[in-house]
């Protein structure tokens, strides 16, 4: 099984225009759907798509919109009760193809409240095989997270711990690696731009993707 865990979900509201993104004009919609979304949830419906065992595990009152999303779509999921909505991201696609994203900060959570998250994650971690731990941090959540959160669980879980992943960027991402490695991930995914920013190389997207041997 596949665990995952998305600290900063968000319901996407997908809004397709009738015509071009006209700023400050009163526009028609054509459309609109819903759908909960933030990295380890849509990581874990691709996984159920192909048929594998998966749970997602992240904040949010069993009323939230979003949690309530999860339940209709029927992907298994853990959540912890927050006393706090969980955010919206809009995206405005334009006939054209062209589209506007506006991404919500997402509720800020406090000590007590990643520690019960953590311990979700440890309970939720019984007999699987990965942990996937993806997407931005919410306010209130330290830059080294991740990298504490992966230490704690092989610390706790011993050889009953499963493979960490870790898709994130910026700080952090760089705080995975500026620690022990204890702290330091199974696998992690950044892109070429994330790659560059940490390794701290003035090196361009274009050429670390014709090249990747220059990350070495």
């Amino acid at each position: 099984m596949i665990v995952t865990l998305t600290y900063n979900p968000a319901l996407d509201k997908t809004i397709e225009l009738a015509a071009a993104l006209q700023p400050g004009a009163v526009q028609r919609a054509a459309g609109s759907h819903l759908q909960a979304a933030g990295k380890g949830v849509n990581v874990a419906r691709v996984i159920l798509a192909a048929g594998q065992r998966t749970l997602a595990v992240l904040p949010g009152a069993g009323n939230d919109p979003l949690i309530v999303a999860l339940a209709a779509d029927q992907l298994p999921y853990r959540a912890l009760e927050i006393n706090a909505p969980l955010r919206t991201n809009t995206t405005l696609t334009s006939p054209d193809g062209s589209t506007t994203k506006i991404n919500e900060a997402g509720p800020e959570l406090d000590a007590a409240t990643l520690e019960q998250l953590s311990e979700l994650v440890r309970d939720s971690c019984a007999g699987a095989d990965w942990l996937v731990m993806a997407g931005s941090l919410p306010p209130g959540v330290p830059a080294n997270y991740y990298a504490l959160l992966t230490a704690s669980l092989r610390e706790q879980l011993g050889a009953k711990c499963p493979k960490i992943a870790v898709d994130t960027s910026g700080e952090p991402l760089r705080q995975l690696f500026a620690h022990g490695e204890i702290h330091i991930p199974d696998l992690v995914k950044p892109n070429a731009e994330e790659l560059a920013e940490l390794l701290g190389e003035d090196l361009g997207e274009a050429q670390l993707e014709a090249d990747p041997g220059l990350a070495a």
